[in-house]
């Protein structure tokens, strides 16, 4: 590796908050200074490579915890990542984010541009699985599983998530391919042209499930939305994108939205008419059809 000041900054800053990292072929892991923080034992979950095209240093938790999140724990802003300014934009590229388009709806919607985790204070208990959610493959074999924990602190319970793999030697910790959650009910309901819920998270995919819909969602959460999740929707019917309503609900629910635009017929962005996700909206006694229009990302984003 050569001398790169964002690589540097973020190694140092890692190795003074997490311990000294392990350098892999590609990647070098550290311990996750979010969810890997409690000074028991863990399979280091947070790589860190660079990015050489680019100029950057990526961050990556493989247990699903967002960039800004590490980057506060250790001190450090999105912008310590890049090594040199972005590439201004020469036209309009479908297959990237909408940054601008989620801040002015975030904005008409009156939300915060940032969010910002309560402090819970010390953990006073430990962690307690609440939910295993496997993804599969086409052929429903198991690709990869998300748990969802819960641990009680002192100013109460604190959510969080890890992944774990299928390898040939059994379910190992760390991040899986990236396949979307129900990937076989997504598959038939593209070849039926039926319509699709993407969500944020697999509770509302559940939600949505049992409501008789066929929905899906990526691991990781918010941040966790890629171009090869997208793929496996190409040629539906329509998808509604179903927004958290917050900040990174609205970018996620954006990024989403961008990469499909060009692969199905149709895209809508939708928010609970009460509460923040789809299962706050139906839990509220609303049916799934009267989800609302996000204002701006809607209009920008709905075909024909």
């Amino acid at each position: 590796m050569g001398s790169h000041g964002s690589w540097e900054t973020v190694n140092r800053a890692l190795n003074r908050v997490s311990g000294p990292g392990r350098r892999g072929t590609e990647w070098t892991t550290y311990l996750c200074p979010v969810h890997e923080a409690d000074g028991r034992r863990h399979r280091a979950s947070l790589g860190v490579v660079y990015n050489l095209s680019r100029q950057r240093t990526v961050v990556r938790c493989f247990a699903g915890c967002s960039d800004v999140e590490v980057l506060e724990r250790i001190g450090l802003r999105v912008r310590d990542l890049f090594d040199a300014p972005p590439e201004p934009r020469t036209g309009h590229r479908r297959n990237a984010p909408e940054p601008a388009v989620a801040d002015r709806a975030i904005l008409a919607a009156g939300l915060a541009l940032s969010v910002h985790r309560k402090d819970a204070g010390p953990r006073i208990g430990r962690p307690r699985r609440m939910a295993a959610y496997v993804y599969r493959w086409p052929d429903g074999g198991a690709a990869g599983c998300v748990v969802r924990v819960r641990t009680l602190h002192r100013q109460g319970y604190v959510k969080s998530f890890y992944q774990r793999r299928l390898t040939e030697n059994g379910w190992e910790s760390g991040g899986f391919a990236r396949v979307p959650f129900h990937l076989p009910e997504v598959i038939e309901a593209v070849a039926e042209g039926r319509d699709i819920f993407v969500c944020e998270g697999e509770a509302d995919v559940l939600t949505a499930t049992r409501a008789g819909l066929t929905a899906t969602c990526n691991a990781g959460g918010a941040s966790g939305w890629y171009s090869e999740h997208a793929e496996w929707l190409r040629g539906a019917r329509r998808v509604w994108v179903v927004a958290d309503r917050d900040a990174p609900g609205y970018r996620h629910a954006a990024r989403v939205a961008e990469s499909l635009v060009d692969a199905v017929a149709q895209v809508r962005v939708v928010q609970a008419r009460d509460g923040k996700d789809l299962t706050d909206h139906c839990n509220a006694g609303h049916l799934v059809s009267e989800l609302d229009p996000v204002p701006v990302l809607d209009t920008h984003f709905r075909g024909g």
